[in-house]
């Protein structure tokens, strides 16, 4: 416990140190709506209990949207083209989380609180549940009013080479270090077939992925047979998806990564540099996964935050006011 209060303390440090000049800060709402994380916590708890898949869900949402004209919830908009309706977004799960933690603030504390910060708020909530670490939520966003499908071009795929991802992640003030930290988000959850079944069959014209482990090749092709379920669910992190822990690191080390771009962090000498110290092997300086962790997701959290006269605060998180 002592360990887990001087984290704490040291992320609170963090991000006061961090969102200066940001127009964001922790306890905006200590006035205007005091109840506002214990409402949310409390919100995602109860779906989370029913539905655990909303914890990866709400975690994957908000990186989503920060991607995309900033953390802004316009990934929550409703509409014909919108982002939610974009292919990466498709399989994005817990919007009912934020609809219901809406709902109940507007009754607490009509038009206050943003549906950005709900989001924020949720995301972090999502890694506690699931046993990883807490950080002190920066808030004050407020909500976009634009979302096209058109717009999520450059949220990075699970195709794209690691100079790829730098530069997708570069491009909005994030390194090499919060990549793979961010990345590392996967540690829970699951994804479908369609996104990595073609590692396993005729790859390159030359059978399974090469950087999959060979033993692990027949595992994977039973659960997503060739012709099969396109669709069927497979965990990121096999043996602890679940769990909010380091062990998808290890998995990539041992060559079992689902994703192509998650398996490149390892096979990438750039970037195989910070997974290593993830893990602290061979020597190097081990880097705490939680803090790291945490000051990523504050940092990627105010990705073009819209503040004070910028954005609104919507009534509903579907639509513009």
């Amino acid at each position: 416990m002592g360990m887990q209060l001087l984290a704490f303390l040291l992320l609170t440090c963090m991000v006061a140190t961090m969102v200066q000049g940001q127009g964001t800060r922790v306890g905006f709402y200590s006035s205007s709506c005091p109840r506002v994380e214990s409402i949310v916590r409390t919100t995602v708890e109860t779906h989370f209990r029913s539905n655990p898949t909303i914890a990866p869900g709400l975690l994957r949402m908000h990186f989503h949207d920060c991607f995309v004209h900033g953390c802004d919830a316009s990934i929550l908009i409703d509409g014909a083209n919108s982002e939610k309706t974009a292919g990466p977004n498709l399989p994005l799960r817990g919007f009912e989380v934020i609809d219901d933690a809406k709902s109940k603030l507007e009754a607490a504390c009509p038009g206050v609180v943003s549906c950005a910060d709900i989001l924020a708020l949720a995301a972090r909530d999502s890694v506690v549940l699931t046993r990883g670490p807490t950080w002190p939520v920066p808030t004050g966003r407020r909500d976009g009013r634009v979302s096209l499908a058109s717009d999520t071009a450059n949220l990075p795929g699970f195709t794209d080479s690691i100079d790829v991802q730098k530069q997708k992640f570069a491009a909005l003030g994030l390194n090499t270090q919060d990549l793979v930290t961010l990345v590392g988000g996967h540690t829970i959850g699951a994804t479908a077939c369609q996104f990595f079944r073609y590692r396993l069959y005729n790859f390159s014209g030359n059978g399974a992925d090469p950087s999959i482990d060979p033993a692990f090749v027949p595992q994977l092709q039973a659960l997503c047979p060739q012709n099969g379920d396109a669709s069927k669910r497979i965990a990121l992190d096999t043996g602890s998806s679940n769990t909010f822990d380091s062990t998808f690191f290890s998995n990539l080390r041992n060559g079992r990564g689902i994703l192509e771009s998650d398996q490149k962090l390892w096979t990438d000498a750039t970037t195989r540099t910070f997974v290593q110290r993830f893990l602290g092997i061979r020597g190097l300086l081990g880097l705490t996964f939680n803090v790291e962790f945490a000051r990523s997701m504050v940092k990627m959290s105010n990705i073009g935050v819209k503040t004070g006269s910028n954005g609104e605060i919507r009534k509903i998180c579907t639509a513009i006011n």
